[in-house]
């Protein structure tokens, strides 16, 4: 978890979630106040934070301001009137559902969204992305919302970077490209060579007056919000606004380059030594809120894959260094990147996988990392009812909710997905039985697990593009094996004996399965070093009657010694202990062990 967010949470948790001036308004913050209190995540800490007020505050800031709001309310009523009416109609003709006019009325809507501008083409990338909201063939065809839009005039994008820079365009840059290389919903990128260093930069331009329009939008988004209330809380069991407040956050957090930039050094910490991954540099001395200044990449987008096909590179690693890359984000840091479409992702020519744009960076907290990590191992070791509570935990179902007819559904949908074995898995099918699922149960999915399956499905998407025989839990497996057998977390040590110990009784083939897994999972080509694994377990044994008790019966099942398991175990095992290190580290804990059991054995003496 980065430092600056630790600090940003531990003021945020000290001030009340709503003043009493805020408690005012009514309705207007009850969602919000309860997107503060179910969060279990730290929000970026950006230059000008979300709430419902700001947003009121800015959208009626004056006469003229409120007028513009009207017109705009009036040009979204008649734009997605049209729509609706063409909905109905259809429905009246009893065509609603022939396969042509559901893809007529998906396309209607994507053009709509995008004559609409930004704020719109954004929630249609979100839409792209919420099963709980949306049906799968709109989904689909969401999906291709690009930020591919025309620019906006160069000019216009120079006097930006001067006003956001403080000085004449040449004074930074030696040379910068006439006309943007891209254009996005929210700004442009030039390429630029800085004149103190000679390095060859990307420069994204946020577009004029964007902000003011997406906060008015979110204005009218929250006011029209509120007549559809009744509808979702039976459909989602949550407050409308409540989705369109988390929307906002995001929405204000890509709005700022200077939060990108910060998002940036945080991801270039967290793959600091890991040599198979880039994350660009940035110059936050030349960042402003509407200008970010950072290393151009010079690499193979992943929108050319036939290019990547043909450039000599091992596509089986780079896949495989894409995928390893993704699950640590989300498992390990906590911070991941919330749209890694295939132009935001780079083949390097040595191996390396490049992101940019950081702009929609989301992070999870411990508790919501240990509790993904408790959904795959419940999801390896078949208990569907814990991994039905894991939904309650991490938000997808309010608190109370009976999940008992929940567990079939979500062990039809496992069982099916892995068909015959691991190669059968595509994470895309398991999203698609889902969506089925949150029509059926009042399932909310959170913004932040929203772009979790959307980084997932993009991020197989693109590997399927690259390597069609390509099986996600080959390569996911064993990541999850190497971390819960090596990580020092006690709390994965902890998901690691769950995993090993069922029924009271010791997983054997579980353990080889593990291991095995693990010894094809080193992203860096490292061997396995279980040196601290067995030194912890060792630690663990020694301090804790009742792991003693577990471990003598596990060797003793069946009225008989479980010798020619621990033979197969020390033969997997063999080359990855160190037994230097082992020493040293057992000695070290020597004192703490003896302790702890002295402690253990006086509390059973003074019990009995």
């Amino acid at each position: 978890m980065r430092a600056r967010l630790a600090t940003h949470c531990a003021a945020s948790t000290s001030r009340p979630v709503v003043s009493a001036a805020a408690l005012a308004t009514g309705e207007w913050n009850q969602a919000y106040a309860q997107l503060e209190m179910e969060r279990g995540f730290c929000s970026l800490g950006g230059a000008e934070k979300y709430s419902p007020q700001l947003v009121q505050r800015k959208a009626l800031e004056s006469p003229a301001a409120a007028a513009r709001v009207v017109l705009r309310g009036a040009e979204m009523l008649w734009r997605l009137g049209v729509f609706v009416c063409s909905l109905l109609a259809d429905n009246a003709s009893g065509r609603s559902e022939e396969v042509d006019r559901v893809r007529l009325r998906a396309q209607q809507l994507r053009e709509t969204l995008t004559v609409l501008g930004p704020s719109f083409v954004k929630a249609g990338q979100v839409l792209a992305s919420r099963p709980d909201i949306v049906r799968e063939d709109y989904m689909n065809e969401l999906c291709t919302l690009q930020d591919d839009v025309p620019s906006y005039p160069d000019a216009e994008a120079f006097q930006i970077m001067e006003a956001e820079l403080g000085r004449p365009i040449a004074e930074v840059f030696s040379s910068i490209s006439e006309r943007p290389i891209a254009a996005a919903s929210l700004g442009q990128v030039y390429k630029a060579v800085l004149r103190d260093t000679g390095e060859e930069v990307a420069v994204k331009v946020q577009r004029p007056n964007v902000g003011p329009v997406i906060l008015r939008d979110l204005f009218i988004f929250r006011s029209m919000a509120r007549f559809v209330n009744p509808i979702c809380k039976v459909r989602l069991g949550c407050n409308s606004e409540l989705i369109l407040d988390e929307f906002g956050e995001k929405l204000l957090e890509e709005l700022d380059y200077q939060q990108e930039a910060r998002n940036i050094q945080d991801f270039g910490r967290n793959f600091a030594n890991d040599a198979t991954v880039k994350i660009p540099w940035v110059r936050p001395d030349l960042c402003g809120p509407r200008v970010l200044v950072m290393e151009w990449i010079d690499g193979i987008r992943c929108t050319n894959p036939a290019a990547i096909r043909t450039s000599g590179l091992d596509v089986s690693q780079f896949i495989r260094c894409g995928v390893v890359s993704g699950l640590r984000q989300l498992l390990e840091y906590g911070l991941f990147h919330g749209d890694p479409h295939p132009g935001n992702i780079f083949a390097l020519r040595d191996g390396r996988i490049a992101y940019v744009d950081f702009g929609n960076v989301a992070e999870l907290s411990q508790s919501n990392k240990q509790t993904l990590i408790d959904a795959v191992v419940h999801a390896v070791n078949e208990d569907y009812y814990e991994m039905a509570s894991d939904f309650i935990k991490l938000g997808f179902l309010a608190p109370g909710t009976d999940i008992r007819p929940i567990v079939p559904a979500l062990e039809k949908i496992w069982s099916d997905s892995l068909g015959k074995g691991v190669a059968d898995f595509n994470f895309r099918s398991v999203t698609s039985k889902f969506n089925e699922l949150v029509f059926q149960y009042p399932i909310r999915i959170p913004e932040r697990y929203a772009l979790v399956i959307r980084s997932l499905l993009t991020q197989e998407g693109i590997c399927l593009t690259l390597q069609p025989d390509f099986h996600f839990l080959e390569v996911a497996y064993p990541y999850v094996a190497r971390r819960l057998l090596t990580d020092e977390d006690p709390a994965l040590r902890e998901r690691l004996f769950q995993v090993l110990f069922q029924d009271g009784k010791f997983q054997w083939k579980r353990l080889e399965n593990l291991l095995s897994l693990a010894q094809q999972g080193g992203s860096g080509g490292g061997g396995l070093d279980l040196s601290d694994t067995v030194a912890s377990g060792a630690r663990v044994v020694l301090a804790d009657n009742r792991m003693r008790t577990q471990l003598l019966m596990a060797l003793t099942e069946d009225n008989r010694l479980h010798i020619d398991e621990v033979a197969r175990i020390a033969s997997m095992v063999q080359g990855g202990i160190d037994p230097q290190r082992l020493l040293a580290d057992s000695l070290a804990a020597l004192p703490a062990i003896s302790r702890q059991a002295l402690m253990g054995w006086s509390e059973r003496v003074l019990a009995s």
